[in-house]
């Protein structure tokens, strides 16, 4: 085994081999893999029937794969189904509760399903209910709960066994602002105690949340990577907002824009602001071109104050809209 090959394969703790789903002549999943480390929250992205739902259907054991391999905690989804299911903790979109039960009752029932020992069960629903702040609500009807605390309460269900996986399906769907920035803040407070899958069509919740993505469409795998490696890998080219104020009053916007445009590398200087004696720009670069440095030697050279300099990324949105776009213009010329 080559050196550190054996502490990376510990890390891992979902791992997708040449995986595919097949129903008659409709492939929902096309040959993808991935690998997901041990602590990692991952979005989990495509479009409406991209193969996300299938694909966490076959991680949780509700379907297996037509072809291909996954691995949970090390145990494979076909051959070790129990052992699967045992270390994971499932939120779909609509959560899997009894609106007869109260709340503390029901975390009990789920306990016991998930094999909870009996003299541990009333203090592991004591601490799932302070984690997901569903304690002072533990004595109620859940079909009498605001959405917010419904879907807290499903989140405590698939936790309630301390799993090593959450997947959780669109968990903020149908939440207000400020039940949806309470359901982020929680869901960042359980990783590093658990690897999250998180599939939502909220972009701004993965940008919030994850430290990965992987996007899927048309079944297939079309990206895999941090945000920014996105961004730097899509636009080929540097991204640059730029603060300048002059040191003796107002620079003279035309002035400034020209100067910028000299810089060797730029292709592009936009105009985007004009506030309190500052002006901001956003610079393009060319292809494959680092300017800041230049751009900034360029400012103080002209003898203006640098207030910022900073990259710019494309928005998730946009590398989604990219990404899915041009795989589907693909599939569409092959048909």
């Amino acid at each position: 085994m080559e050196p550190n090959l054996s502490s990376r394969l510990t890390k891992i703790m979902i791992k997708v081999e040449g995986l595919s789903k097949r129903y008659a002549r409709n492939v929902a999943v096309d040959d993808i893999s991935f690998e997901v480390n041990k602590g990692q929250i991952v979005g989990f992205l495509g479009p409406n029937g991209a193969g996300k739902t299938t694909t966490m259907r076959i991680l949780t054991c509700f379907m297996p794969p037509s072809a291909g391999k996954a691995t949970v905690a090390g145990f494979d989804v076909m051959e070790q189904p129990f052992e699967v299911k045992k270390r994971i903790g499932y939120l779909p979109e609509v959560p899997p509760l009894y609106p007869e039960m109260e709340v503390g009752e029901y975390l009990h029932f789920v306990g016991k399903l998930k094999g909870i020992p009996k003299g541990d069960l009333a203090k592991r629903v004591k601490e799932v209910s302070e984690k997901v702040n569903v304690a002072e609500v533990s004595n109620k009807l859940i079909g009498k709960l605001s959405k917010g605390f419904r879907q807290r309460v499903g989140l405590a269900q698939a936790i309630i066994h301390n799993p090593d996986v959450l997947i959780l399906d669109e968990p903020t769907a149908g939440l207000d602002p400020k039940q949806i920035l309470e359901t982020r803040q929680l869901i960042r407070s359980l990783a590093g105690d658990h690897t999250i899958i998180l599939s939502t069509h909220i972009l701004s919740e993965v940008e919030h949340s994850c430290e990965r993505v992987i996007i899927i469409s048309q079944g297939k795998l079309v990206a895999q990577d941090s945000v920014a490696n996105l961004t730097n890998r899509l636009r080929g080219a540097e991204s640059v907002s730029l603060e300048v104020e002059a040191a003796d009053g107002r620079p003279n916007p035309t002035e400034v824009q020209g100067r910028l445009e000299q810089v060797a590398g730029v292709s592009r200087v936009m105009m985007k602001d004009s506030k309190d004696g500052r002006l901001t720009f956003e610079v393009e670069s060319l292809q494959g071109r680092h300017i800041r440095a230049e751009l900034a030697r360029s400012v103080v050279n002209s003898g203006w104050n640098l207030s910022e300099l900073r990259a710019v990324g494309l928005s998730l949105e946009d590398i989604f809209l990219q990404l899915t776009t041009a795989e589907t213009k693909e599939v569409g010329g092959q048909k």
